[in-house]
């Protein structure tokens, strides 16, 4: 009998090994009718000041005849895992085209392959350890290529920027998706731990062990492919029109482009044959801290140095009146022991992100402070029509770079400095490279934006006493939280005016982040093999 364990907690000085005991405790048996104890989760809980502790999930298998009268409430039996899947009882006339080679476009795929479906990965960017020189470059000198750089590659944007997997999607797929970067190479403590993370410097590498199992299975997979167009046939789609002005025909194209594929966007809404509409997203800075100070205002003075506790982070949300509009702001992908990063696609455009290695050992925390925006905000700095959020967002992301003296320079003022509105003295520190530009922030954003963050930043303090302080630095901007346009979809995953076009992850407006895209690619494969399973069932 296996059984699922929940809350067990364990304080900093409790060692590992009393988890089993804890776990027999609960269950009202003896340590010795525990056969086998394994940790399936843990997080951290550092709400109560220097007393942190972790809080375990355990699976347990009782020996024969072992078995409790009645389980706790917090206590439930494993249920047996559901076998795989089979091949597709038809396969496709023509291979599925995939466009991007993100977390959607590599998990579609491989969804794919596991049901015997080849399919031809385009990728408009180059491969994962190629491309990292190009994004070493723009960190050195600010030399963007408008092809390779932070968001265009093989791995998407998170390949280059965190790598995180914590997500708040509650899904069977999440556990898939988590598992099988596990299984390319990331390493095993993301299957158990509350807020898996694999860090930009491994996340690469089981990126490329992926694709190169694809390959196995029988993927096309082709660098330098950027996909200008859509062919189509009496409004079905008819396969992709490349760049270099050569076609590829397939009656199944899932658009995976990441959330910069601004040429794209452009493309649907002048043709008007694919739907596209404006979509709210969040914009604002991305603040910078000692990690140490983070330490200390999360853990407590006196286990912040502790080196059994992990650099911590923070999570901040506040829902805000301003002019008689509630609007949310909060910190977005938080980045302990990390580094701000330049992730423009496009020359004269500013814009950044966050970034840790697996260690998590710089000496600065970031996290973006950003305000929600919506279609109506866009209409009233002047924007509208289906692409008014892409318009919203290039026009702050020119104002930043202008702002900044350029060559991605970022514009930067410290916290208190912005609040009251002056210019002092530059910031002690920062990881940001090509550098920052000493600037009042104030100048950038609507009124009423400016009014949300600054009115957030104060609550954030109350939250998190000490967050305001000269040691914090905003940095400009955070801008491409997720992408401003919706591929708008139906219930069987495809366009509402184009079938056989499969809109996926964050680029087309569904997903947030690494798992979430994952996971829709996943979700759109299972559907393109039901699809072939009723025709081969037909």
């Amino acid at each position: 009998m296996r059984l699922r364990v929940n809350n067990v907690p364990l304080w900093l000085d409790e060692p590992q090994s009393a988890l089993a005991k804890k776990a027999a405790q609960k269950l009202g048996v003896s340590p010795e009718a525990l056969a086998q104890v394994r940790v399936v989760r843990q997080v951290l809980d550092a709400r109560k000041k220097n007393h942190p502790r972790t809080i375990y999930t355990l699976e347990v298998e009782l020996a024969a005849g072992k078995q409790p009268a009645t389980l706790p409430v917090d206590v439930s039996e494993v249920e047996p895992d559901a076998p795989a899947p089979g091949p597709v009882r038809r396969a496709p006339q023509q291979r599925p085209i995939i466009v991007g080679m993100g977390p959607a476009g590599l998990f579609c795929a491989l969804a794919l392959a596991e049901r015997g479906v080849k399919s031809l990965l385009l990728e408009r960017g180059k491969d994962v350890i190629e491309r990292r020189k190009d994004v070493a470059k723009l960190m050195r000198d600010g030399t963007l290529l408008p092809e390779s750089n932070m968001n265009f590659g093989e791995g998407g944007a998170g390949a280059y920027t965190d790598g995180k997997l914590s997500t708040r999607i509650n899904h069977p797929l999440v556990k898939k998706v988590i598992s099988t970067f596990a299984r390319y190479g990331a390493p095993q403590q993301i299957l158990v731990d509350g807020k898996p993370h694999i860090g930009s410097d491994l996340l690469p590498f089981a990126v490329e062990a992926m694709r190169k199992d694809l390959v196995a299975l029988g993927v096309e997979v082709r660098f330098g492919a950027r996909v200008e167009d859509l062919l189509y046939r009496d409004g079905l789609v008819a396969g992709v029109k490349l760049a270099d002005g050569t076609t590829v025909d397939s009656d199944r194209v899932v658009l995976a482009p990441g959330n910069s594929a601004r040429e794209l966007y452009e493309r649907f809404a002048a043709d008007g044959r694919v739907l596209v509409e404006a979509k709210p997203f969040a914009i604002g800075f991305r603040a910078e801290h000692p990690q140490a100070l983070i330490n200390a205002l999360q853990y407590g003075e006196k286990v912040a140095g502790d080196a059994r506790l992990p650099p911590a982070d923070y999570k901040l949300a506040e829902n805000l009146a301003v002019d008689g509009d509630v609007r949310g702001v909060y910190s977005f992908c938080m980045c302990p022991g990390g580094i701000v990063v330049p992730t423009p696609t496009e020359d004269g455009m500013q814009c950044t992100n966050g970034m840790s290695n697996s260690r998590r050992n710089a000496k600065f925390a970031n996290a973006g402070i950003v305000v929600s925006v919506s279609v109506e905000d866009f209409a009233r700095a002047g924007f509208t029509g289906p692409l008014a959020g892409l318009a919203f967002q290039r026009h702050w992301e020119q104002q930043a770079y202008e702002l900044g003296g350029g060559k991605y320079f970022a514009p930067s003022q410290s916290i208190p400095d912005y609040l009251a509105g002056r210019v002092s003295k530059p910031p002690s520190g920062t990881t940001y490279r090509p550098g920052l530009a000493q600037v009042d922030l104030n100048r950038l954003f609507p009124a009423w934006l400016t009014a949300s963050l600054k009115q957030a930043l104060r609550a954030f303090d109350r939250q998190m006493k000490g967050f305001l302080t000269s040691q914090g630095t905003l940095i400009g901007i955070e801008a491409r939280t997720s992408a401003p346009v919706r591929v708008t979809r139906n219930e069987a995953l495809q366009s509402v005016s184009v079938k056989g076009l499969y809109p996926a992850g964050e680029g087309c407006g569904y997903a947030g982040g690494i798992v979430s895209s994952g996971l829709d690619g996943i979700r759109i494969a299972e559907q393109i093999c039901a699809e072939l399973d009723a025709v081969g069932q037909g």
